[in-house]
C-alpha cells in the first residue's frame, strides 16, 4: 500500500504539538481501513523513522486518528520540523 494513501495528514493542533514535544509521538489522520501494521509501515517508509508503537481511535467526526510513538533515536520534533509543522 502506498504510504501517502494510508497517511492522510499530520495534525498541527495545540494538543498534537504538546504530545509531539513531551511524548515523542506523531498524531495524524489515517485511512479508516488501515490497520496498525499498515500505519507503522507507512510512517517508517514515508518519514524514514523507527516506530515503536501505534494507537488508533475513531473520532466523533468519523475519522481515524493514529498516535505514533517513535524510538528515542528519532525525535518527533525533527520530523515535524522537516515537514514544516514547527
Amino acid at each position: 500500500m502506498d504510504p501517502y494513501k494510508t497517511i492522510k495528514y499530520l495534525l498541527g493542533t495545540e494538543k498534537a504539538i504538546r504530545i509531539l514535544e513531551s511524548e515523542n509521538k506523531l498524531v495524524c489522520i489515517v485511512d479508516k481501513k488501515a490497520t496498525k501494521e499498515q500505519v507503522r509501515n507507512s510512517v517508517e517508509k514515508a518519514f524514514k523513522v523507527k516506530v515503536t508503537n501505534v494507537n488508533t481511535l475513531i473520532t466523533p467526526q468519523g475519522k481515524k486518528k493514529a498516535y505514533i510513538s517513535l524510538s528515542p533515536s528519532t525525535p518527533a520534533i525533527d520530523v515535524a520540523t522537516e515537514l514544516g509543522l514547527m
